[in-house]
């Protein structure tokens, strides 16, 4: 399948999904943010990027947090779910669009997030990329990948690839069905 199709089939299924995706989703989410916070400090001047948002779970956990935080997606419906929780929040922004070609400046954020993002992008190593792009230098870049489409070891490699420095790739118990990477961008 080439490039495109696939994220058209990912846009399609999440847009399809949108009404419904945090009751089939969001405790599986919860434990991926939840674990990739534990030990991520956000300064109140951070600019959030959340790559992938989704319905917009992790603005819940960050939002009172940060200076401003983007919520990026595909999905149009997906996007207008995360619209009603951004609601809440006045520092809260979202950009519907492709997280291969991000509409950003270079290093443009102090802390990224691509929780559930990769295994639905046809070639990780060029989404990682993109993201590394708009990070500021030492920036913090959080990543999962599904146990069921990477290894730890294809992970890591790929983290390394892109020069950037892993902090921690954590396994989890079983209800992490992710690995989850802190990396830094140096």
């Amino acid at each position: 399948m080439n490039e495109w199709n696939q994220k058209f089939d990912a846009m399609q299924h999440y847009n399809l999904t949108a009404k419904t995706y945090d009751l089939q989703y969001a405790e599986e989410q919860k434990v991926k943010i939840e674990t990739a916070l534990k030990n991520v400090k956000l300064p109140e001047n951070s600019l959030i990027l959340d790559i992938g948002c989704g319905t917009g779970l992790l603005f819940e956990y960050v939002a009172d947090k940060a200076e401003m935080v983007v919520g990026l997606d595909i999905s149009k419906k997906i996007l207008e779910q995360a619209g009603k929780r951004a609601l809440k929040f006045g520092n809260v922004h979202l950009v519907l669009a492709d997280a291969d070609h991000a509409p950003f400046k270079n290093e443009t954020f102090s802390h990224l997030f691509a929780i559930t993002l990769l295994q639905n992008m046809s070639n990780p190593e060029k989404t990682l990329a993109e993201i590394k792009r708009v990070a500021k230098r030492e920036a913090l870049i959080i990543v999962t990948g599904l146990k069921k489409k990477f290894s730890a070891e294809y992970l890591e490699g790929l983290l390394r690839k892109l020069d950037l420095n892993i902090v921690e790739i954590k396994d989890g118990n079983q209800a992490l069905k992710c690995y989850v990477a802190v990396c830094m961008k140096s």
